[in-house]
């Protein structure tokens, strides 16, 4: 048994043996965002069908809501769909400045809030209300 000498293993690892870090980019975390937004309680199962951790979707989502999430991305316009309201009480033809005056327009805002103005609103003021309500 003296010809018996103990030789341990050595594995030698290196960086290009291991995967690295994947880098997402801005459109990809919005889309992820976005879509972790649609329905009920869609943290986790989004998170684990991309394949990421909870807490980063979480980090992401918090971001996405305080307009952080890709900061240098473009102002993008929403389809605008306008209908023609008139209220129950109103029976008669309606007039154009009962019109303006009963019309609202909803602001979706990058941080996820949503204000409603009303149409005839002067663009000063709507100014200092979007100044206020998205933090800026």
């Amino acid at each position: 048994m003296s010809d018996f000498i103990y030789c341990p293993q050595i594995e030698v690892l290196s960086a290009a043996d291991c995967i690295r870090r994947r880098q997402w980019s801005d459109e990809d975390k919005h889309r992820i965002v976005e879509e972790s937004f649609v329905g009920h309680r869609q943290v986790t199962a989004t998170a684990r069908r991309h394949g990421i951790c909870r807490s980063l979707l979480t980090i992401w989502r918090r971001q996405y809501r305080n307009g952080e999430l890709g900061a240098g991305r473009p102002v993008s316009f929403a389809p605008v769909t306008v209908t023609k309201g008139v209220p129950a009480s109103q029976t008669g033809p309606v007039d154009p400045p009962d019109l303006a005056r009963t019309s609202q327009v909803e602001i979706a805002l990058p941080n996820g809030r949503r204000p409603v103005v009303p149409t005839g609103v002067e663009p000063e003021a709507l100014a200092r209300i979007l100044s206020v309500v998205d933090g800026q």
